[in-house]
């Protein structure tokens, strides 16, 4: 029996009493989240951490693996881009991500013309809802799990009323927890795009949440919640599908966002404690040299270049050369070559991220 895809708001009661148990408790661990976000002073320097992670993270759900070195010399390093196809699918990944969260910020709307753009940017190929018909297969036994709408202007025609719930609050007063998990849901069952429906799907999540005004900057990535609970998330988006189920799903959705909101807020706080505890050391080992937008750049990327600082700082090479070099030889970074070129890595940066990411 093929899935109806039911048009939004649903005509269902979804305010159970377990719902909305786990909906309060979500969104006090995100508002915690909110509020620890703002003790780093730079937002810049969790956007580009934590996107980084998602990044990956993102993508190695759809099977696309990238380690976390290449991914970092990728970001900083344009020559090397191009060496590994995975880091810079996971790279585009990232891009899109920060052009969808600039695009939010203008006026609070996530429109399927943006959705587009963020996917032109993850997928070049596909950036257009999809004209073709297509089956999603079982990748073991081959066997058709699910056919979405194939007709092109049914696929429109849903992706106008998931448009229309996602922006327009006056057609439903659900919790915007509970919404974001429908519209999740929603998103991938209608699959408008031919492929990166689910790293657009996993953007859209985190974009809505900044749109409700529920964080500030985008955070909250649930796609490690989702690579480590990969059989009940295909089994619950499933059972909405055969059953109707909607209930289970939600409640998934929602204890994944307070978990991963309780594990972004330790991250944070490991963050933050890690540059009070480097500062004074490098504006003691600087002296007057000393520039905060130093202390952004080693924090903002794991690894760092000569020819990235310079660029961030708007400075000459020899001067970013003897920076560089100078916190490398008091073990602030660490000083490393690949091939002919000089990488600078913020160790205990690296470090953190990688165990967070366990």
């Amino acid at each position: 029996m093929s899935y109806q895809i039911p048009n939004l708001p649903l005509q269902i009661d979804l305010e159970t009493k377990q719902i909305l148990r786990y909906a309060i408790s979500a969104n006090r661990k995100l508002a915690e989240l909110k509020g620890i976000a703002k003790t780093i002073p730079n937002e810049e320097i969790l956007i580009n951490t934590l996107t980084l992670r998602e990044a990956k993270d993102s993508s190695e759900v759809e099977g696309i693996i990238t380690t976390h070195d290449e991914l970092y010399r990728a970001v900083v390093d344009k020559r090397y881009i191009n060496k590994s196809i995975n880091a810079k699918e996971v790279n585009n990944y990232r891009l899109a991500l920060k052009h969808g969260f600039a695009l939010i910020r203008k006026d609070g709307l996530l429109t399927n013309n943006r959705i587009k753009e963020i996917q032109n940017i993850l997928e070049p190929n596909f950036p257009d809802f999809r004209k073709n018909k297509v089956n999603l297969i079982n990748e073991n036994t081959g066997a058709v799990i699910y056919t979405p709408p194939n007709i092109a202007s049914d696929i429109e025609k849903y992706m106008s009323n998931l448009e229309k719930f996602i922006n327009d609050d006056a057609i439903s007063d659900l919790d915007h927890l509970i919404k974001m998990a429908i519209i999740h849901h929603q998103f991938e069952s209608i699959h408008p795009f031919l492929d990166g429906n689910g790293r657009t799907g996993r953007m859209i999540n985190i974009l809505y949440l900044v749109v409700k005004g529920l964080l500030d900057i985008p955070i909250l990535y649930l796609s490690r919640y989702f690579i480590q609970n990969r059989e009940e998330y295909y089994v619950l988006l499933k059972n909405v599908q055969d059953f109707n189920n909607w209930e289970y799903w939600i409640l998934f959705v929602l204890k994944g966002i307070e978990e991963t909101a309780e594990n972004t807020i330790n991250l944070i706080k490991a963050i933050s404690c890690l540059i009070i505890e480097t500062k004074p050391k490098i504006r003691s080992i600087l002296g007057m040299k000393y520039s905060h937008e130093i202390l952004n750049v080693i924090f903002s990327y794991p690894y760092t270049t000569i020819d990235f600082l310079q660029d961030s700082l708007n400075i000459s090479r020899p001067t970013s050369t003897k920076y560089l070099n100078i916190l490398s030889s008091e073990k602030i970074l660490l000083k490393g070559k690949k091939g002919n070129f000089n990488y600078y890595v913020n160790k205990p940066l690296y470090d953190l991220l990688l165990g967070h990411n366990k």
